[in-house]
């Protein structure tokens, strides 16, 4: 795995909250440019994985790194270099699409007194009009250029939510991270939403095809066993049911990853995912773990490539 580019890794991270062993040591690698779908049954650990990797959580023992332009660094706590996208939007009401979105720039690169001094200097109003023609261009790649102005009561559910990716992206993360961002959206806007993913791989493909590097990796949380095969192109599976006994464990550990392969973008994988990761039993985690594997045969299509 050397040769790729690696944004997210796990080292023998677990966590517990009490006496209560959520996550056993995993280990995991995410590669730039990735758009990775995470199912599993309520109670596994996705949820708490995502929050170890924003940082709302810390690991109880192990170490999750974050590469950002090159180096590796341990995830201690919130970072620019993650965003994360809830299922509650979580927009600011008294904002307009185009003013959610500028938010986060203008809190990261100015401060009160700065943008106080920067009214009497003329500073802060050029400021002020760069992030709000960065806001702009982004809403209108994701398809909000007629929203721009409008307040989140008067946006659909959908629009609302493309605000809140833009309001991360327009951070430029390393890692976008989404926590059943399509869950309270209709049949057909959860088509533009999951149609919204592929376009941005879209992107990362173009990228890489150009040399340069991916400009999204993005790991989702999912309920959906059908969008997590078909939006991306790698599929993790976290369970409880697996053969800790037989792996030396005298008490259970936590859940793990019982899958990880390649997304084939087809519902056989779908019903494979439903017998693996939801129904089965006493699972070798070996057994369904082989994307690295894929990808070393040359099984794998897209960024890996």
């Amino acid at each position: 795995m050397s040769e790729y580019n690696i944004v997210l890794t796990c080292e023998a991270m677990t966590r517990r909250f009490g006496t209560t062993q959520v996550l056993a040591p995993l280990d995991l690698k995410i590669a730039r440019g990735q758009i990775v779908g995470v199912v599993g049954s309520s109670g596994c650990g996705k949820s708490t994985f995502l929050n170890i990797a924003v940082g709302s959580l810390s690991p109880s023992s192990g170490r999750m790194l974050v590469s950002t332009l090159g180096a590796e660094h341990e995830v201690d706590g919130h970072g620019r270099d993650r965003g994360m996208v809830y299922q509650k939007y979580s927009l600011f009401p008294h904002l307009t699409a185009l003013e959610n979105v500028a938010l986060g720039p203008m809190l990261n690169e100015t401060s009160i007194p700065g943008r106080a001094f920067g009214w009497i200097t003329g500073s802060w109003c050029h400021k002020r009009h760069e992030h709000l023609a960065k806001a702009e261009a982004l809403l209108v790649k994701l398809g909000l250029c007629e929203a721009l102005n409008r307040f989140p009561s008067e946006l659909s559910g959908g629009m609302q939510q493309r605000v809140a990716i833009a309001r991360a992206l327009i951070m430029e993360p390393e890692v976008l991270l989404l926590d059943e961002p399509f869950g309270a959206l209709d049949e057909e806007t959860r088509d533009d939403a999951r149609q919204l993913l592929r376009d941005l791989y879209a992107e990362n493909m173009k990228a890489v095809r150009a040399g340069l590097l991916a400009p999204y990796t993005i790991i989702m949380v999912t309920h959906s066993l059908e969008e997590s095969v078909s939006v991306g192109d790698r599929v993790i599976g976290f369970s409880k049911h697996w053969n800790w006994r037989d792996q030396g464990h005298e008490s259970f550990p936590g859940a793990t990853i019982v899958y990880d392969k390649a997304a084939t973008r087809e519902m056989a994988q779908a019903e494979e995912l439903r017998k693996v990761v939801f129904a089965g039993r006493d699972l070798d985690p070996k057994m369904h773990c082989l994307f690295w594997n894929q990808v070393a045969s040359g099984d794998v299509q897209g960024v890996l490539k």
